[in-house]
């Protein structure tokens, strides 16, 4: 059955719904990819049937509530009120596990009708033209954005994931947090940020604030493709590919070879046959970019992603290479604040720091009281200023109030992201200073630290999303979700 006016089709099954996304999108970027070079090449302008079929394509779901809805703990795949849900599409065959695994649960719980069809929301043409083809022909983008859709910003934003739909408002209710144009203005970023194709982001991610972190990465993904274990490949900046079967000389010349320090915050993947794989991310320091690559990654809807790092050590009975399992934030970075005051507190997600505390006893050999010397849970906080030292007579009694046992300025926005764009999330920080305590970071000092603590660490991290792979279903919690949500997680 077809609808003559939109072009929208009903489809039975998840499988069919994306094979027949993936042939409209497929359509759709071919048309607009050659209308672009008919233009560049000799000045042909698309004809308005052209330009209206240069569209996403988009999903949507009919929900008439015609039985009792089932009784259900799963926190996504579910409908909350009757009505028409749809969201346009990009690179379905990419998201095809993620479709599949909304759209299915979806269709076996509910009585819901799919169908697929084009949206009315153009595909903007620099997502489809090659930079170099544009550089040949001698043609502006301004010239290119008069004649084909562009990468209109008024149609591109948050307003879901914030909660900021009207979702009275007449029309289709979103059937996603992220929209088409959303994700792959995102998607674009990653890559520039990064230095890698976003395809080969991993679902389980550690964000770090340290090289020396990556440095331990690098080497774990060579010793697990140079000895038995489920990984196959490693992606470096740059694209760059080591895999199973070199010889660890030739892995080592391959690892020297990338030039990471022209990526803003370059990215690591650890591939899996599965698809079930690690990418570790060098956020750098500070809030801003810890908001900066969250807002892309959230696109791709990761399963969690960790912050492991540095921090600070606020009390007397903590000693340098402690750990930091955060249970609450006290967010001083301001990064958030218009769109999630810092009153608003973020929860704890219980299968993350079960996970984390399993994964610190598994590493270090410590447990009962041995541990809790080592591993100290409470309030991180999170300043945007790296010197707030300096305010530190202002500073202190909101510190004590909060009980807040470490400082840093990435965990709090990390978390806050999480919680916002519904993304898992957790913090396991390695006390590096104790600022209060007359143990500054010295050269001497840190170095020493560095060797003998960041290894284990990160060993710590790993062993965590291993540990949550097989919760993945709880994982995604209900304390993420806001009284009005989209279908899909």
């Amino acid at each position: 059955m077809s609808d003559q006016h939109n072009g929208f089709v009903s489809v039975a099954t998840a499988q069919e719904a994306v094979d027949r996304l993936a042939g409209l999108y497929k359509e759709a970027v071919r048309a607009l990819g050659q209308a672009l070079h008919d233009y560049l090449q000799q000045r042909v302008h698309p004809s308005a049937e052209q330009l209206a079929s240069f569209c996403y394509p988009a999903l949507r779901l009919h929900y008439t509530a015609s039985q009792e809805p089932p009784v259900t703990v799963r926190a996504f795949a579910r409908v909350q009120m009757p009505g028409v849900y749809q969201v346009s599409i990009t690179h379905p065959q990419a998201f095809c596990s993620y479709l599949l695994q909304q759209l299915e649960p979806l269709l076996q719980d509910f009585d819901v009708r799919l169908e697929v069809g084009l949206s009315d929301q153009p595909i903007p043409y620099p997502y489809v033209l090659a930079h170099d083809e544009l550089a040949r022909s001698g043609i502006t983008a301004g010239e290119l954005a008069r004649v084909f859709p562009g990468t209109d910003l008024d149609l591109i934003g948050d307003s879901v994931v914030d909660g900021l739909h009207d979702w009275n408002a007449p029309g289709p209710l979103p059937l996603a947090l992220f929209d088409a144009a959303r994700v792959d203005f995102s998607l674009r970023r990653l890559v520039h940020y990064t230095g890698s194709d976003w395809q080969q982001v991993q679902p389980w991610i550690l964000l770090t604030n340290y090289h020396r972190y990556v440095d331990q990465f690098v080497r774990h993904g060579m010793d697990m493709l140079l000895g038995e274990s489920r990984f196959e490949a490693l992606v470096l900046p740059g694209n760059v590919l080591i895999e199973r079967g070199m010889s660890e000389d030739d892995m080592q010349a391959v690892v020297d070879s990338v030039a990471w320090h022209r990526f803003q915050m370059p990215a690591y993947h650890l591939l899996a046959a599965d698809g079930d794989g690690i990418s570790l991310i060098n956020i750098g320091v500070g809030p801003s970019n810890a908001k900066n690559i969250t807002d892309h990654l959230a696109v791709l809807r990761p399963h969690c992603w960790l912050m492991i790092g540095h921090c600070g050590g606020l009390r007397q009975s903590q000693t340098i290479g402690d750990y930091v399992l955060a249970h609450a934030y006290l967010r001083r970075d301001g990064i958030l604040d218009r769109i999630l005051p810092p009153h608003i507190p973020l929860p704890a997600l219980a299968e993350v720091q079960q996970a984390l505390q399993m994964a610190a006893a598994q590493v270090t050999g410590e447990h009962g009281d041995a541990l809790k010397r080592r591993l100290r849970t409470g309030t991180v906080l999170t300043y945007d200023d790296r010197n707030w030292e300096l305010r530190w007579a202002q500073e202190r009694p909101l510190i004590n109030q909060a009980r807040a046992i470490a400082v840093d300025m990435e965990s709090g926005t990390i978390a806050a992201q999480g919680y916002r764009l519904r993304v898992p999330y957790g913090t396991l920080l390695c006390v590096s200073d104790k600022p209060l305590h007359s143990e500054i970071k010295l050269p001497g000092a840190a170095g020493a630290f560095y060797q003998r603590a960041v290894s284990q660490h990160l060993q710590i991290g790993l062993a965590a999303l291993d540990l949550l792979r097989s919760q993945v279903n709880a994982l995604h919690s209900r304390k993420l979700r806001s009284f009005d949500e989209p279908p899909f997680r």
